[in-house]
This record gives C-alpha cells, structure tokens and sequence, in this order.
C-alpha cells in the first residue's frame, strides 16, 4: 500500500525545464540513453560499410553514359525494386491483410486465386506485378509496408471507411500515401492524440492482441476535481461490466485535480472514459500521449510523419511495453 502511494503521487505533469508530462520525459530519457548505448556501434558499422565501399574496384563508365555520384540513386527513382518472386503468403501479408500464418490458412482453405486459378499449396509462390492475386473475389496489391505516426484531432473517425462519418483519420493523409494503410487500434471520434497506421499485418496484430498488453498514457481532463480516494481505487482496481481492471500509474496532472495522467495496459473498448464514468466523472476531454514507445512530441493536431528506420525497428522487436 506504501508503495502504490508513492507511485501514485509521483508527479504527471509538466516540468518546469522541459514542458513536457512526466510520463513522456521519464520514456523518452530511457530511449536517448538506449541511443547514446547504440551511437558507437553504429557509427563503427558505418565506417566498417564505407571502407567496404572504397575497396571495391570502380565501375567504367560506358560509351554516352553519365557518370554519376557511387552510391547514390538517380533522382526520382525509387530503388526498392520488387523482386521477380516471392511466397504467395509473404505476398499477402504486404498487401495489409492479415500476417503470414493467417495468409497460409487462407490458401490452404482455397480462398486465394493466381491468375483465376484457386492456389490450396503452402510455398506457392507469385510474379509481382504480373500476376494477378485475389482473396474471395478481392484484388490484393503487394506494397512494401509503411508506418505512419499521427496525431490524431478531435473529430476524426478511426477507420478507413465509414459512410456514417463525416471524416475518417485516412482523410488527414490526402492522398499523399500511396499504400492502403490501417489504423492499428481505436480511438474514440473525440479522443485525441498518439495513432499508429500501417500495412503491414503481423505488427498490427502484435500490438492490437491482448496478450501483447502494450502500454498506453492517456491525458484525461474531467468535469469536476478528482479525489485523492479515487485515484487510490483506479490504483487499486475497480469493477466495470467486462471485468475489474486497474490502472498501472495514475497521479494529478500538474496538481489540477481535474486533469489525470492515467498509465494502462488494457485495450479495452473505451477503457478511460468507462473507469471515470465509474467513479461518476464525465471526461470532457481524452488525449493520448503514448502508445507503444511512440510519442506524438514535435508532431502538431492533425499532421502527420513516417515512423524512423530505428522506430520501425523498435516496434518489431517489442522493445518497449
């Protein structure tokens, strides 16, 4: 009991020298020092790629050929060629479907065609680009996957299509990705804040499935001051219609009894705004802050960035909670 005390005080809000939540400061202090571990490696390996690089002999330039920059793409062009093969399963998974262990049970049950010819043999494999493949009747496009980090405004529906919404959050991308993506996840039309949209199957499931119970901050603004007993029980654990459930950290936010920093690892369906409502408090407002390892920190309502290389990384190998 002591110790969830001291958890629970321990303070959410803004820090005078930085501005931003405790939560996001203590996370983001773990990922610059797990960087600064890394940086040496890193930059070994690169000098060891660029002395590999100088060792080789250089290429003549042909007859009426430009010589060019070694090493460097020709403006414009994309260099990430498709391969001339690859496994029917693989296939379907890029296409954002589902993962590869679903593609395979989806061949086996003889609901994928190649070229209008029903494909039930595990290891088939297809011709990007020319070969035509179809789920029960539906044209699948193989994409290279992308990983898109929003920060989602109030308003914005979570899905890809909703002929009863006004606005989807795909709307915010205005065409500018090229790939069908997904969002990974809910968020109510009027919560805000951290949102994840990719492609690709298997991390969608990986972060969406319970039992990878991955760890979610919500900002909660409410209409009346929380109580310092309350905040005890969301600690403790409260009983709601699908079972109890808890909060992992909760604590004021900057001393104002009407905002809560709240740390969760459930997915529930309206988990937040059900756990308040509990207790008798109306949320006004819901923002969250983190999702995964990912912050939306320098990411303004409304705008949008890929995810780093180092950030894909970390997502696929479950570093973070």
């Amino acid at each position: 009991m002591e110790n969830q005390n001291t958890n629970k005080k321990r303070p959410f809000g803004r820090d005078d020298r930085s501005g931003r939540s405790f939560f996001r400061m203590r996370h983001e202090g773990a990922i610059r020092t797990n960087e600064r571990e890394k940086e040496p490696t890193e930059r070994q390996e690169r000098q060891e790629r660029q002395e590999r690089k100088d060792r080789r002999p250089a290429r003549p330039v042909r007859s009426g050929e430009k010589p060019h920059s070694h090493g460097h793409a020709k403006p414009g062009r994309r260099t990430d060629a498709a391969p001339a093969e690859m496994r029917l399963n693989r296939y379907i998974a890029m296409s954002g479907v589902c993962s590869r262990r679903e593609a395979d049970q989806l061949i086996e049950t003889g609901e994928v065609t190649v070229n209008g010819v029903r494909v039930d043999r595990l290891g088939s494999k297809v011709r990007p680009g020319r070969d035509e493949v179809r789920l029960n009747g539906e044209l699948l496009k193989g994409e290279r996957n992308v990983y898109i980090l929003l920060n989602k405004p109030k308003g914005y529906v979570t899905t890809v299509e909703d002929p009863h919404a006004d606005r989807t959050v795909i709307d915010l991308l205005k065409g500018e990705c090229r790939e069908r993506v997904y969002p990974v996840g809910r968020l109510d039309k009027n919560t805000t804040g951290v949102l994840l949209l990719t492609n690709d199957g298997n991390l969608t499931k990986e972060l969406t499935h319970p039992s990878f119970a991955k760890k979610k901050i919500y900002h909660v603004f409410l209409d009346k001051a929380c109580t310092e007993a309350d905040l005890e029980r969301l600690a403790e654990g409260i009983e709601l219609e699908d079972g109890p459930i808890h909060a992992d950290e909760v604590s004021f936010v900057e001393e104002n009894r009407k905002e809560v920093g709240i740390e969760l690892h459930s997915g529930r369906n309206r988990i937040v705004r059900r756990m308040f409502e509990a207790l008798g408090y109306e949320v006004v407002k819901l923002d969250r802050v983190y999702f995964a390892g990912l912050t939306k920190q320098g990411l303004r309502r409304g705008f949008w960035r890929y995810l780093t290389p180092r950030e894909v990384s970390a997502l696929k190998s479950g570093a973070y909670d």
